[in-house]
């Protein structure tokens, strides 16, 4: 069923019922993110390559293969193509992102699964036959918490990866949509405004635990978000690690 946090959004929102445990988990990541915020990217060439490296990170754990064919002129697999062309998007939807984020995410899949998903079924939920209002309400709920939720960054970035990893309201490429909606969370609320951080590298790293992680959320019980929630958080904190270390590379 998915967070329960979430059903609540328009209501009161319970906190989790390890507190403590969380919000250590969302300091850590705050502190990570905001000492990557001070690295210097004055020519925006750290922010380009982190994109299409997070892009790659987020086609891999979708199924397409890390590796490219170097004798290739284009990008061939459609998995990877999708997610390109999402990075490249996204600059242009934060701001939209902040009030209207159902539609960000149709244009989101609109660009993810151009290659993967007939033409009538690009940036439309699709429909559960035996309950036609779940994704609706759960993608309204969802908006919902974006526009308005008052909880911290890193637990909004963690719901927002979640609920559209485990819903998967668009049937194809969901995890790469999913994914970069977390990614514009993250720098929507300012937890990433120097556009650096790479979670998606993290999650990749411990794709097994990534997948778990996922399934304890999707189970929607407290503890399962909870730990999500502190799994989210530690590849927030791994992944300003990755970026850092990237714009070192850069000097």
């Amino acid at each position: 069923m998915g967070a329960p946090w979430l059903e609540r959004v328009t209501d009161s929102p319970a906190w989790p019922n390890d507190e403590v445990r969380v919000m250590e988990a969302v300091e850590s990541a705050r502190s990570a993110m905001g000492r990557l915020g001070r690295a210097r990217d004055p020519m925006g060439r750290v922010a380009a390559a982190v994109s299409m490296r997070a892009a790659r990170a987020s086609a891999a754990l979708s199924g397409a293969p890390l590796v490219l064919d170097p004798g290739a002129s284009s990008v061939t697999d459609p998995v990877l193509a999708g997610a390109v062309r999402v990075a490249a998007a996204l600059g242009g939807a934060v701001g939209t992102w902040r009030r209207a984020p159902r539609q960000v995410l149709a244009r989101l899949h609109t660009l993810a699964a151009a290659d993967l998903a007939a033409s009538d079924e690009l940036g439309r939920p699709r429909l559960d036959a035996e309950r036609p209002d779940l994704r609706s309400g759960r993608l309204a709920a969802l908006s919902e918490l974006v526009v308005r939720s008052p909880w911290p960054a890193p637990v909004v970035v963690a719901i927002v990866h979640g609920e559209l990893l485990t819903m998967a309201p668009f049937g194809s490429a969901d995890g790469v949509v999913g994914r970069a909606a977390a990614r514009l969370t993250m720098i929507s609320r300012g937890l990433d405004h120097a556009e650096m951080a790479l979670p998606e590298v993290a999650h990749l790293r411990s794709t097994a635990q990534y997948r778990s992680g996922l399934d304890g959320y999707a189970g929607g019980g407290a503890a399962g978000v909870d730990s999500w929630v502190v799994q989210e958080c530690l590849a927030l904190s791994r992944g300003a690690a990755e970026g850092s270390a990237l714009a070192a590379a850069y000097r």
